[in-house]
């Protein structure tokens, strides 16, 4: 242990001298590692499945009725029990948490944000699935703190509307527990085997119109998409066969000289389903188009933004396509927008159209996603759905109902406790929990500058590194 002291202290290659607090951690770490290891991973491991009860609040569990006086029980980053006091047991040994006076409800989904500085497709074409956004996703970027200070766990982050398809969204679950995610994969939804979870964004309207190789026209748009998809069809034919032929030859060890286009790739798993086609579309005609083209290639579709969506809300029903609407669209102005009405939400509920809000951030601020559904019930939508937009129809439209948007046993532990109820203006999100580790406490004076705003809260996170900034001058 001399040696290793005199070493870090004194060797000629060391470009800064290590401060004296950092080493006696790291000698008593390296003490305590070589005489106990099994023991401390032990105690560690038992203490992070611990159960936790959340006691006292009012839980809105949302695929259920409102509990005034709950208890939330969760262990191993899930929900185990949920139910009034007067039904749910506190067993020996579970730590107690008091929420009295406070709400909890399920951690909320935003089917449509652009945090991460993200960016997809090119101006060198209007047309490229093959694009993936995660590729361009920045973690350290503020804006997820910006999301868990508004109670936002999980997000379908997405590439721009500039073009008629711009790229693959991923689905990302906000794990900022007491370590940062330091890649994307580490944040993203993978499926069973690895790979990560996402849909297709496609556009239409005036946001992909341009000089070309852009489209001018809408009618030319449309053409554009349907060539694509025509391409694609022929191009899953083409596999098939180049796959059966491979199978009869294999013996020969022969292999076809079929080509991949990742392009075709794309189109072809959102026609086979496997991709949702998640489309932004304002004006009443757009929408329309798009539900031709989702007829003739059996893809399937979220519309996203629709202004106009209340014009034609028995076509929309009778496609059964939902609905993923913001209610504040573009400030400054876009044409496109200017009939967007508050009770947009509404209308499509009692035409029996599945609806979730989004927050497209920065358009609406992530931290105050809440007000979506606020400014939705007060134009005329039912509570009831008006709290769903935000958690559990989200989840369905990003094929994640089985794991979030509700606080259902079984479901992971993604939840908010909010100091009043969700639907008024003076209500605060005090904590954010994911996978049953809290991600944001606003009391927290680290946490509350992101969800207060001030100097540094739009800046890159950066690890967390003991005394590094003690060591600099030393």
């Amino acid at each position: 242990m001399h040696f290793l002291c005199k070493t870090l202290f004194f060797h000629p290659l060391t470009r800064f001298r290590i401060p004296r607090c950092c080493l006696f951690l790291l000698l008593l770490g390296t003490t305590v590692a070589g005489t106990t290891p099994a023991l401390t991973t032990a105690a560690g491991a038992a203490e992070e499945n611990r159960a936790i009860a959340f006691v006292g609040a009012k839980m809105i569990p949302i695929d259920g009725a409102e509990i005034e006086q709950g208890i939330l029980i969760i262990q191993g980053g899930k929900i185990t029990h949920i139910g009034p006091a007067s039904e749910v047991e506190i067993l020996p040994g579970m730590q107690r948490i008091d929420v009295s006076g406070k709400t909890i409800m399920p951690g909320l989904v935003c089917t449509h944000s652009h945090i991460g500085g993200v960016g997809a497709a090119d101006a060198s074409g209007p047309i490229q699935p093959g694009v993936r956004v995660l590729d361009s996703i920045n973690v350290r970027d503020s804006g997820f703190k910006r999301a868990l200070a508004g109670g936002l766990t999980s997000l379908n982050i997405m590439p721009g509307s500039g073009h008629l398809i711009s790229g693959q969204t991923v689905y990302v679950k906000l794990r900022w527990g007491d370590q940062m995610p330091r890649t994307i994969e580490e944040i993203a939804y993978l499926d069973q085997d690895g790979k990560p979870q996402g849909g297709l964004k496609m556009a239409n309207g005036t946001n992909s119109q341009g000089e070309p190789p852009f489209p001018g026209t809408r009618a030319k748009s449309a053409a554009l998409v349907r060539e694509q998809f025509i391409a694609a069809m022929e191009y899953r034919e083409q596999r098939a066969a180049a796959l059966a032929a491979d199978a009869k030859e294999q013996e020969k060890e022969k292999k076809s000289a079929f080509k991949r286009n990742l392009d075709l790739e794309a189109l072809v798993e959102a026609i086979e389903g496997e991709r949702i086609v998640h489309h932004h579309t304002h004006r009443a005609d757009d929408i329309m188009t798009v539900l031709r083209l989702k007829e003739e290639f059996g893809f399937r579709v979220v519309l996203h933004h629709v202004s106009e969506a209340w014009k034609i809300p028995e076509q929309i029903a009778r496609a059964e396509v939902p609905c993923s609407v913001i209610l504040v669209d573009s400030p400054g102005g876009k044409l496109e927008a200017r009939y967007l009405l508050m009770n947009t939400g509404g209308v499509l509920e009692k035409a029996g159209v599945p609806v979730a809000f989004h927050t497209d951030d920065w358009i609406t601020d992530s931290r105050v996603f809440l007000r979506m559904a606020a400014l939705a019930v007060r134009a005329g939508m039912s509570r009831e759905k008006g709290l769903r937009s935000l958690t559990l129809a989200g989840a369905e439209m990003l094929d994640l109902e089985e794991r979030i948007g509700s606080l259902t046993p079984g479901k992971d532990a993604d939840f908010v406790i909010l100091s009043g109820d969700p639907l008024s203006v003076y209500s605060q999100v005090l904590e954010t929990w994911v996978e049953g580790k809290r991600a944001f406490n606003r009391a927290d004076p680290r946490d509350a500058l992101f969800a207060e705003g001030g100097f540094g809260a739009g800046s890159d996170l950066e690890p967390y590194l003991c005394c590094a900034a003690q060591g600099a001058d030393q």
